[in-house]
């Protein structure tokens, strides 16, 4: 017996001594025991383990406790070993290994790691997953690209560009306007500004920049939000080339494939060049050259240093950094470029004090901003006219740069001068020669701060504008403008047109309602002819938006746009020939080919030469005497009518030449009220100052209808005479029959119809 463990000492027999008789097995002395009970009793549970290649112990050392048979030492040396155990006949078998058990539970505690230990085990085991969830992320969405061997550059988006009657480039339109620029014909500062800017180790990394991506992840977590990138530039011209603009986790993955073949596939020069030519800079400029044009007037292979960062930098955010709109943000955005460059040695401090000394300027437009309602309208023409856009177009247009410059002006003009005062915030006009070409078109006051063409797509009540529509209508049943017929109170089914100067004259001519614009006798007459038959005649001479057959259609409560009224107004002023408002004369391609060539002369006669004379000697009143007093055009004959809806939310004037007709509207997108702006005002002087300025340097056209002589006042009453009205109880009765008409009038309604 040993007191104490480490005092207990291992017994080995001995070969050779007296008394050995060849048996090796231990005896119970030889075995020391421990005095502790509770092991004794856990070891006498748990199966005893026999030492390989030793005799087995006698019978009665048995019983003793496991423990005893062997010392701490060995039973360190053969926990693990497997367990031997003697079958029937005495020899030895091999077992399973024993499980680890321990002593105080009954189970073997596994040694514990440190803490360093187990986040080393448990980062390789997370990266291993991760690094297998990435491998099967990246081939999935690999999978939905098209086959690598299959990829190719896209072609560069098809270009229209947009000319005046002169042939002089007005506009250019397409995903992306400008042309391609080789990057050897740019100035070295150019590309250099793109890659200090973008991409510092564009010409090192090989698609991915993980030094950039650290940078932009360390620098993000420190800000506390988004202030850097990593992309590439490689990445960038993937995303833009093939990908859609959504951040995603999948397009990010795509983007990084993408950007692996484009390295592998072309050199970095080339990559750079198609980046330059592809990006956005914001006001509609796609690539370099079209940026370069847009902002300075000239081509990027001239660009100044400064003008080269003002570049660079756009393309971090184009249309909140465009210069057209935040000439102040794009110039200091241009200083950071700057810096970067000297930065990584593109260019020396001097050359930087230099170009911080001239920053770059904006080249003044070409043309005005209204240039751009002009080209959308245009480029929705094209697409109807030569179907989709595939390749590189030419269109040469009606518009004359002059007219739509004073057109431009003339509307910026007085809403700057009169606009807030009277609550106008819009306008729109379009200037159209007598065969329907459209000469100037301007859709609002600024291109730049709403794109929506209130001159082609607005629709607007026209007022008293629509009036020579009921006029003709009566003319073509035999009335002249000398017929009389009563100004007086009216009511239609509880409604009651009253004049505008809620006066009533009693009996006057036609020619002098129509002047004065009064409401009773334009109602009148659109009940006697009947509301269907003055829908018919305003559709047609042009009109071509839904009308309403009611009696109130006599005051223009119906919606109509710009263009439709300088449609319907062309017969007048061209003898009665309907036409067609065309803009485009031709589209070639860029061989020169031509796709399209207008050819239409015109929709035919629409209304009597007889009948455009009296219109003609009618409309003419109204600038003479009448509402368009105000009207100034010196040397020329004009006629036309003013227009004003209910409660001033519309203002028009309609007025002609033999050459020339000018459709103007004022009002607000809203249809607000406007502070009592009518036809006779602002659109009355809009009208004259463009008109004037269409007519600059023409020859004289009479008025069509002026070799004929004025009819005799045949049908005048006698004074104080009022002529009967139809009687109206209940609301619009059946218009009566109309006077039986002339053999002159009888054979013009059988050659063009009446109605």
């Amino acid at each position: 017996m040993f007191g104490r463990r480490g005092d207990r000492e291992r017994r080995e027999p001995v070969l050779g001594t007296p008394g050995f008789d060849g048996d090796l097995r231990l005896n119970a002395d030889d075995r020391p025991t421990l005095p502790t009970a509770p092991l004794e009793r856990e070891r006498a549970r748990t199966p005893r383990k026999t030492l390989p290649n030793k005799p087995r112990a006698p019978a009665q050392a048995s019983r003793r406790s496991r423990h005893d048979d062997w010392s701490d030492a060995e039973e360190a040396d053969y926990e693990d070993e497997p367990r031997m155990a003697r079958n029937s006949r005495g020899r030895v078998r091999e077992d399973e290994p024993r499980r680890g058990t321990g002593r105080e539970g009954g189970r073997r505690r596994t040694p514990r790691r440190g803490l360093l230990g187990r986040l080393v085990y448990w980062s390789v085991v997370l990266g291993l997953w991760a690094t297998i969830g990435l491998a099967g992320l990246i081939f999935y969405e690999a999978s939905q690209l098209p086959p690598i061997q299959n990829l190719a550059i896209p072609d560069r988006p098809p270009t229209v560009i947009i000319q005046g009657a002169d042939g002089q480039a007005i506009a250019t339109r397409g995903e992306m306007g400008g042309t391609n620029v080789p990057l050897r014909a740019l100035p070295p500062y150019l590309p250099q500004a793109f890659v200090a800017i973008e991409d510092r180790r564009f010409y090192s990394h090989f698609g991915l920049d993980p030094l950039g991506l650290a940078r932009a992840v360390f620098v993000n977590l420190t800000k506390g939000r988004v202030r850097e990138g990593g992309s590439t530039l490689t990445q960038q011209l993937a995303k833009n080339l093939f990908l859609t603009q959504e951040r995603t986790l999948s397009r990010k993955v795509q983007e990084l494939i993408l950007s692996l073949w484009l390295e592998a596939k072309y050199s970095k020069n080339e990559i750079l060049e198609l980046y330059m030519n592809r990006v956005y800079f914001g006001a509609g400029a796609y690539g370099v050259e079209a940026a370069a044009q847009r902002y300075f007037g000239k081509s990027a292979r001239q660009v100044t240093l400064s003008e080269a960062a003002m570049l660079a930098g756009l393309v971090k955010s184009p249309s909140a950094l465009a210069p057209t709109r935040n000439l102040d943000g794009a110039r200091a955005r241009a200083e950071v470029v700057l810096a970067a460059m000297e930065e990584a040695d593109f260019i020396t401090p001097e050359m930087r004090r230099t170009a911080l000394a001239r920053p770059a300027t904006l080249a003044r437009a070409q043309g005005p901003d209204s240039y751009g309602y002009v080209a959308d309208w245009v480029l929705e023409q094209v697409r109807t006219l030569v179907g989709p856009v595939t390749q590189d177009l030419i269109v040469q247009t009606t518009v004359d740069p002059a007219i739509q410059t004073a057109a431009d002006k003339a509307l910026k003009d007085a809403l700057a001068k009169s606009g807030k005062k009277l609550d106008v915030g819009q306008g729109a006009l379009v200037v159209m020669d007598t065969g329907g070409g459209v000469r100037a078109l301007v859709g609002g006051r600024s291109y730049e701060e709403s794109q929506y063409n209130r001159a082609v797509s607005a629709r607007r009540q026209p007022g008293s504008s629509f009036k020579p529509f009921v006029y003709l209508t009566a003319m073509e049943r035999g009335l002249t403008p000398e017929t009389v017929r009563a100004d007086a109170p009216i009511q239609l089914k509880g409604w009651k047109p009253e004049n505008f100067s809620k006066e009533y004259r009693g009996a006057v001519d036609l020619k002098t309602a129509l002047a004065l614009s009064l409401n009773t006798v334009a109602v009148r007459l659109a009940m006697e002819v009947g509301p269907d038959e003055v829908v018919k005649t305003a559709h047609r001479l042009g009109i071509t938006s839904k009308l309403e057959p009611n009696a109130s259609i006599a005051l223009g409560t119906s919606e109509v746009s710009v263009l439709e009224m300088a449609s319907a107004y062309a017969p007048f002023a061209n003898g009665g020939v309907g036409v067609t408002p065309h803009i485009i004369e031709r589209v070639r391609d860029k061989n020169g080919t031509i796709l399209y060539a207008y050819a239409e002369a015109g929709r035919g006669m629409v209304m009597a030469p007889p009948h455009v004379a009296m219109m003609n000697r009618m409309l003419q009143d109204v600038l003479l005497t009448g509402t368009a007093r105000r009207a100034d055009l010196p040397g020329w004959p004009a006629a036309g009518k003013t227009g004003t809806s209910q409660d001033y939310r519309d203002a028009w004037f309609v007025g002609y030449t033999g050459r020339f007709i000018t459709s103007v509207w004022l009002g607000n997108d809203d249809s607000s009220p406007t502070k009592k702006a009518g036809g006779s005002g602002l659109p009355v002087e809009i009208w004259s100052q463009v008109m004037k300025a269409a007519h600059a340097g023409q020859p004289l056209v009479a008025l069509p209808g002026s070799e004929y002589p004025a009819p005799v006042a045949a049908g005048r009453l006698p004074p104080g005479e009022v002529p009967e009205d139809p009687v109206v109880t209940g609301g619009p009765q059946r218009a009566p029959a109309a006077p039986r008409p002339s053999l002159d009038n009888w054979l013009l309604d059988k050659l063009f119809g009446n109605g």
